[in-house]
Protein backbone atom coordinates (compact mmCIF):
# COMPACT_ATOMS: atom_id res chain seq x y z
CA UNK A 1 0.00 0.00 0.00
CA UNK A 2 1.69 3.17 -1.06
CA UNK A 3 0.60 6.55 1.21
CA UNK A 4 1.10 9.49 -0.15
CA UNK A 5 2.74 12.30 2.18
CA UNK A 6 1.38 15.96 2.14
CA UNK A 7 5.05 16.65 0.39
CA UNK A 8 3.99 14.33 -2.06
CA UNK A 9 0.98 15.89 -2.62
CA UNK A 10 2.14 19.40 -3.02
CA UNK A 11 4.80 18.40 -5.14
CA UNK A 12 2.60 17.46 -7.40
CA UNK A 13 0.36 20.82 -7.13
CA UNK A 14 3.97 22.92 -7.83
CA UNK A 15 4.49 20.99 -10.99
CA UNK A 16 0.75 20.85 -12.09
CA UNK A 17 0.75 24.90 -11.37
CA UNK A 18 -2.12 24.56 -8.79
CA UNK A 19 -2.82 26.03 -5.52
CA UNK A 20 -4.63 23.90 -3.44
CA UNK A 21 -6.66 24.56 0.24
CA UNK A 22 -5.34 22.22 2.97
CA UNK A 23 -8.93 20.70 2.78
CA UNK A 24 -7.98 19.74 -1.01
CA UNK A 25 -4.66 18.58 -0.17
CA UNK A 26 -6.00 16.17 2.49
CA UNK A 27 -8.63 15.16 -0.52
CA UNK A 28 -5.63 14.32 -3.14
CA UNK A 29 -3.41 12.66 -0.36
CA UNK A 30 -5.94 10.24 -0.16
CA UNK A 31 -7.70 9.70 -3.32
CA UNK A 32 -4.15 9.70 -5.21
CA UNK A 33 -3.14 7.14 -2.74
CA UNK A 34 -5.90 5.18 -3.65
CA UNK A 35 -5.36 5.23 -7.02
CA UNK A 36 -2.19 4.38 -6.87
CA UNK A 37 -2.94 1.07 -4.65
CA UNK A 38 -5.30 0.21 -7.70
CA UNK A 39 -2.78 0.31 -10.17
CA UNK A 40 -0.42 -1.63 -7.78
CA UNK A 41 -3.22 -4.13 -8.05
CA UNK A 42 -3.53 -4.87 -11.46
CA UNK A 43 0.17 -4.66 -11.55
CA UNK A 44 0.15 -8.26 -10.18
CA UNK A 45 -2.18 -9.83 -12.43
CA UNK A 46 -0.62 -12.31 -14.07
CA UNK A 47 -0.69 -11.87 -17.90
CA UNK A 48 1.09 -14.07 -19.40
CA UNK A 49 0.20 -15.34 -22.92
CA UNK A 50 -2.20 -13.13 -23.21
CA UNK A 51 -2.69 -11.30 -26.70
CA UNK A 52 -2.31 -7.08 -26.27
CA UNK A 53 -5.49 -5.48 -26.99
CA UNK A 54 -4.93 -2.83 -29.44
CA UNK A 55 -8.36 -1.67 -30.81
CA UNK A 56 -11.17 -3.56 -29.25
CA UNK A 57 -14.25 -2.44 -31.70
CA UNK A 58 -13.13 -4.47 -34.69
CA UNK A 59 -12.94 -1.42 -36.87
CA UNK A 60 -10.10 -0.75 -39.31
CA UNK A 61 -8.32 2.46 -41.41
CA UNK A 62 -9.22 2.20 -44.67
CA UNK A 63 -7.40 4.54 -46.78
CA UNK A 64 -7.78 5.19 -50.41
CA UNK A 65 -4.57 5.40 -53.00
CA UNK A 66 -3.11 8.83 -53.51
CA UNK A 67 -3.95 10.06 -57.10
CA UNK A 68 -3.32 13.31 -58.94
CA UNK A 69 -6.94 15.28 -59.68
CA UNK A 70 -6.87 18.05 -62.34
CA UNK A 71 -9.55 20.65 -61.47
CA UNK A 72 -9.09 23.21 -63.98
CA UNK A 73 -7.64 26.31 -63.26
CA UNK A 74 -3.81 26.31 -62.54
CA UNK A 75 -2.22 28.44 -59.82
CA UNK A 76 -1.28 31.28 -62.50
CA UNK A 77 -4.90 31.04 -63.74
CA UNK A 78 -6.17 31.70 -59.97
CA UNK A 79 -3.54 33.92 -59.31
CA UNK A 80 -4.79 35.81 -62.41
CA UNK A 81 -7.70 37.54 -60.37
CA UNK A 82 -5.84 38.39 -56.95
CA UNK A 83 -5.96 42.12 -56.37
CA UNK A 84 -2.22 41.64 -54.87
CA UNK A 85 0.18 38.95 -55.20
CA UNK A 86 3.45 38.47 -54.28
CA UNK A 87 6.02 35.56 -54.65
CA UNK A 88 3.57 33.84 -56.52
CA UNK A 89 0.90 33.97 -53.71
CA UNK A 90 -1.77 36.13 -52.59
CA UNK A 91 -1.02 39.22 -50.87
CA UNK A 92 -3.06 40.44 -48.22
CA UNK A 93 -3.05 42.78 -45.32
CA UNK A 94 -2.20 41.69 -42.22
CA UNK A 95 -4.36 40.45 -39.80
CA UNK A 96 -3.07 39.63 -36.01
Amino acid sequence: MSKLTREDVLKLARLSRLKLTDEEIAKYQTELSEILDYVEMLDKVDVTGLEPTYQVTGLKNITREDELIDYGPTASDLLKNAPSVADNQFKVKRVL
